[in-house]
């Protein structure tokens, strides 16, 4: 029976890799990427909307379903699914972030069509009793106490909440004990309803496959997804907060300490001067904080740069764990670097080191199917295309030294910098004054 489909796009064009695209008349687009030397083929189903999307009475409902679809459906228990999965021998996983949702499952190229009706049953077909409710209730809360127990989650959390104050972005992804303790099976089923819908999910797949037979499965299994209304999702650029944030918790044995400023949007033009800025601030072993801070002066075992991007927004953060007496001069090196990066440009050497770690990691991602399809949903959430690695890396090489300092200079302002400190931080004080660079 051939495949009933609205639009079918071929994206190889001007690549080597055989990625096509198909939307079905539900408004499902299914993306894959046949990889035939692979044993394996990996699929996932990518909800767009994430902890960001939830109204701040049911923050975390988002993470709270992710969970529950594995508790069971119509037609299997939460035992029947792990038994499945493990008799052909694959990997089923989740994750909930701030914009998105992805449920996947990873097999050998045999099992594609067992695979396929498990991870199209939990997302079609979860059923949210009140009983696996309360239990995985109780899960979550536990979840939520340890990562608060986690002195280098909550750093960041603590931080996020005040960087973006008061707006969905700063809530928490697992979110309160309060909200999570008022779900119940209508909110959860109303949620899910207004989220899990053609138009607001992306079914990506890479491996050993071919498109339309893959294709005509995934419409077999999700052609009882009705179309439904198509309500967008709005958002908010949300303002950002530079605070400075002393949070004192005796018990730590360490100051964990998270320095960032607002950086570009995730499809911003910058974005790749973004990436090779934060490569040579902190983003490896040869960079210059890790050199810096902890080679040259042995003042930090962990120490690191991190950009976190998003639809209209995103940080660029450094992150360290450091004794107390030794968090001033660890703060002032790092301020001293951020001053470098605005006051001279990097050198050749340094922007190259980064562009071939920068290619380098594209490149090796390449060789696993898990990777692949996460890029292509990514790339078609966020972008509505495809990028070829060759494109890319025609980005990644256009970034001039020059570029990278102006850069700098736009985002290292001590007006935009904001800061929190975590730990048993006795009498410690930090002025705005403190966070000169």
């Amino acid at each position: 029976m051939p495949v009933a489909v609205i639009e079918e796009t071929d994206l190889s064009r001007g690549t080597s890799r055989n990625i096509r695209k198909t939307i079905l008349p539900n408004g499902l687009t299914v993306l894959t990427e046949s990889v035939p030397h692979l044993r394996s083929v990996s699929m996932g189903a990518w909800i767009a909307s994430g902890s960001r999307d939830e109204a701040p009475e049911i923050n975390g409902i988002s993470h709270f379903i992710e969970h529950m679809v594995f508790k069971g459906t119509t037609s299997r228990s939460a035992k029947q699914i792990a038994r499945e999965v493990d008799t052909i021998g694959g990997n089923l996983d989740a994750f909930t972030s701030k914009e998105m949702v992805c449920f996947n499952i990873k097999v050998l190229d045999e099992q594609v069509a067992p695979a396929l009706d498990i991870l199209a049953d939990l997302v079609l077909h979860p059923t949210f009793t009140p009983e696996e409710l309360n239990r995985e209730l109780g899960v979550i809360l536990e979840e939520i106490k340890m990562d608060e127990d986690n002195p280098d989650y909550l750093v960041n959390e603590i931080f996020t909440q005040n960087f973006w104050k008061g707006a969905p972005l700063g809530r928490p992804i697992l979110g309160t004990k309060r909200t999570v303790s008022g779900f119940n099976q209508q909110v959860l089923f109303d949620f899910y309803a207004s989220r899990f819908t053609p138009s607001n999910m992306v079914f990506s797949a890479a491996g050993n496959l071919d498109h339309d037979t893959f294709v005509a499965q995934v419409e077999e299994q999700f052609r009882s997804l009705a179309a439904g209304t198509d309500n967008p999702i709005s958002r908010d650029c949300p303002a950002v907060t530079p605070h400075i944030t002393l949070r004192r918790k005796k018990a730590l044995e360490q100051v964990q300490l998270c320095l960032g400023v607002p950086a570009p949007r995730v499809n911003d033009p910058d974005r790749y001067a973004v990436y090779l800025l934060n490569s040579m601030l902190g983003g490896g072993m040869s960079s210059r904080l890790f050199q810096t801070i902890r080679e040259d002066r042995g003042l930090a075992y962990s120490i690191f740069s991190e950009v976190t991007p998003f639809r209209d927004t995103g940080s660029l953060c450094v992150y360290a764990g450091i004794a107390i007496d030794k968090t001033r001069q660890v703060l002032e090196l790092t301020l001293r670097e951020l001053s470098r990066l605005k006051e001279e440009a990097v050198s050749d050497s340094e922007l190259k080191r980064a562009k071939d770690q920068m290619k380098s990691n594209i490149i090796l991602g390449l060789e696993s199917s898990s990777s692949r399809m996460a890029n292509l949903a990514r790339q078609q959430m966020y972008f509505g295309r495809f990028f070829g690695v060759d494109e890319i890396t025609r980005e990644i090489d256009a970034v001039t030294p020059e570029s990278v300092q102006t850069l700098a200079q736009r985002l290292f302002t001590p007006d935009a910098l904001a800061l929190t400190l975590l730990g048993n931080l006795g009498g410690m004080k930090i002025e705005r004054g403190d966070l000169s660079c």
